[in-house]
């Protein structure tokens, strides 16, 4: 009866509040918790309004898989969301701390989900574990569908705001965040706010962390393109470029900041040869040149797969990026 997930034996589809503290209701604070909290805080309360999250999936340590349907204010996008916060979020110890952010985004279609949703490639008990280890912080997770529809025809959006096409580029980097930021005790400055991803979700990740600096610190980045490259943008070369990390790492450079952090991860067996050499090429060219910070895994006879992306996150990319990153603050 679980394995067919038929209530009672199993807790999907149930609510999952995620010790919100009152956002958006029954706080006596109009949905707003940041009255509660000092002005110099590094943390920011839940803003709410709170989401309607149900359980995807339970973890064996009790946490959960969450998932909405978040209509997007910003991009106009509507669209489903999966979240996680680690056991440390609700242990009395952090009551008063906000988390950093990871925004996880999926290679393929990335539509109707997100893969890292599914406990099966293990990213959230990875970073349980790597926290317990020392490694990591204790990300939150948001897990957003990449696409607006699937890639059946070999159409994907490059996480962009393509022309006449739905802003995904916004949907991202804007409404994601926001979600996170109404529902969740966060980090105030972008030094709480990151980026993983692989294949063509590593692109978007990455383009985002180079395009909104600002906003976003660091990014794992596995087995990433380096240009944007969709079909979609056919017609619109200027917004193109205003998309390509190559050219977005020379602006920041010449803008001399602000600092961030790409980790990159590639395996030297990819199904695309050109992927290593570009990436290589990428670090060469703009890494640790300024503000542009980098550093490059070889997964020794790694494939293009979330299989072989996540152990060797362990291995020194959620290290990099941690060392850099703020959380839980008070």
């Amino acid at each position: 009866m679980t394995y067919y997930e038929i209530p009672p034996f199993t807790d999907k589809g149930s609510s999952v509040s995620f010790g919100q503290n009152g956002a958006g209701k029954g706080s006596g604070q109009g949905g707003s918790g940041a009255a509660q909290q000092p002005a110099n805080s590094r943390m920011l309360m839940p803003t709410g309004p709170a989401a309607e999250f149900k359980n995807s999936m339970t973890l064996a340590d009790g946490t959960h898989v969450a998932v909405t349907t978040l209509d997007g204010k910003k991009s106009g996008f509507k669209g489903k969301v999966w979240v996680w916060a680690p056991k440390e979020y609700n242990d009395p110890k952090f009551a008063k701390s906000g988390f950093p952010v990871m925004i996880a985004l999926p290679g393929g279609a990335g539509y109707p989900n997100n893969y890292w949703m599914g406990t099966d490639l293990g990213l959230q008990t990875s970073i349980s574990k790597w926290y317990a280890e020392g490694k990591s912080k204790p990300f939150l997770l948001a897990m957003p569908v990449l696409n607006p529809g699937p890639d059946d025809k070999g159409v994907y959006w490059d996480g962009s705001d393509i022309p006449g096409q739905p802003k995904m580029g916004t949907w991202l980097t804007e409404d994601v965040p926001d979600l996170m930021k109404a529902n969740f005790r966060t980090v105030k400055s972008r030094d709480g706010w990151a980026f993983m991803g692989s294949s063509t979700g590593g692109f978007a990740g990455m383009k985002a962390v180079l395009k909104h600096p600002d906003k976003f610190k660091a990014v794992i980045a596995s087995g990433p393109d380096i240009v944007p490259d969709s079909s979609l943008w056919k017609g619109h070369d200027k917004e193109k470029a205003e998309n390509n990390p190559e050219l977005l790492a020379k602006q920041l450079i010449d803008a001399k900041g602000p600092d961030v952090y790409i980790a990159f991860q590639v395996g030297d067996n990819e199904s695309n040869k050109k992927t290593l050499p570009d990436v290589q090429k990428f670090v060469a060219t703009f890494g640790n040149k300024g503000p542009v910070h980098t550093s490059l895994r070889v997964i020794p006879g790694g494939q293009h797969n979330a299989k072989t992306y996540v152990p060797n996150m362990g291995e020194g990319p959620i290290q990099y990026i941690s060392k850099v990153m703020e959380g839980p603050v008070e």
